[in-house]
């Protein structure tokens, strides 16, 4: 038995939960078997990339997760911990859809705390829940779509370097960095950006309702908020951790049961596959680290 089947109470299906209840309304023997009420935590830390790469988040590395912890026995709610600056809108989309599908199968609550941001993708994350958490200074909304790219094409120019590229089909080297900026794959760059920034407007909206305050430009232009001004705007609903919020819920002796990812260190030790870091696994890393920066993270 792994850690992580240690960690997730199955042991006891609806029937017995509802026998134990019954008997938890005597006096004496109630206060001993009376059982503790169950929440499942999961940790939403990182870019939102479907690379594997350690430090990211993706569809393929929590989607196991996410079955998991709704497959709980009695479990009473769903709380996911978040500290992520974004990152690709199809991952955001299919890790929330999944979340909110449960929920709804499962007629399970989802409440979501915010760590020390969650902007753009990652806010996308938190509102899969149906309930929002922050901090006084979390970092929160960046209601947009970005794109950042280097030219190179004078660089090559200055070096008398040659770059020779095949295709088929007129849009084929769209945006390609080694070709001076072509106005016309800029407009349809913005064109696909608009749309994705629609449906993260839509989704928002549809999560948020009536809480959100403020007109289009003041929350959907890419601002962000810290701590009780994304409250005033409507993008979260109150100060709390998890801990503190759970207790307050669901009682003191209540279960929060971590889901976690395997350590990868670990489970290469186990199968005797150690990895040590190449190339691609440090400009990543370099990646990642300038995207958290953005924040001042």
């Amino acid at each position: 038995m792994t850690d992580m089947d240690k960690q997730i109470d199955n042991s006891k299906p609806s029937v017995v939960r509802q026998m134990t209840n019954a008997v938890a309304d005597f006096p004496v023997i109630g206060k001993i078997i009376k059982p503790r009420n169950k929440v499942a935590v999961i940790r939403l830390s990182g870019v939102i990339a479907d690379q594997g790469k350690k430090g990211t988040i993706s569809f393929h590395k929590y989607a196991p997760l996410i079955k998991k912890a709704f497959a709980i026995a009695d479990l009473n709610e769903v709380a996911l911990v978040i500290n992520s600056p974004g990152g690709a809108p199809a991952q955001c989309s299919l890790i929330s859809s999944m979340i909110r599908n449960l929920s709804e199968e499962k007629n399970i609550p989802v409440t979501a705390f915010i760590e020390d941001v969650a902007a753009s993708g990652g806010y996308w994350l938190a509102c899969a829940a149906d309930k929002i958490y922050v901090q006084p200074s979390s970092i929160v909304g960046s209601i947009g779509v970005i794109s950042a790219m280097f030219g190179f094409d004078k660089t090559i120019q200055r070096y008398d370097i040659e770059r020779r590229v095949y295709t088929s089909g007129e849009h084929k080297s769209f945006l390609d960095p080694f070709k001076a900026e072509d106005e016309d794959a800029v407009k349809r760059l913005k064109e696909m950006q608009k749309d994705i920034h629609k449906n993260f407007i839509q989704w928002v909206r549809e999560r948020r309702g009536d809480a959100l305050k403020g007109t289009n430009k003041s929350l959907f232009e890419g601002d962000i908020f810290v701590g009780g001004k994304s409250i005033q705007k409507g993008l979260a609903d109150e100060f709390g951790d998890v801990w503190t919020v759970m207790r307050a819920k669901h009682g003191k002796k209540v279960k929060l049961i971590s889901i976690e990812l395997d350590k990868p260190f670990i489970q290469s030790l186990l199968t005797g596959a150690v990895r040590f870091p190449d190339t691609d696994d440090i400009i990543n890393a370099i990646e990642r680290k300038t995207i958290w920066n953005r924040w001042g993270l």
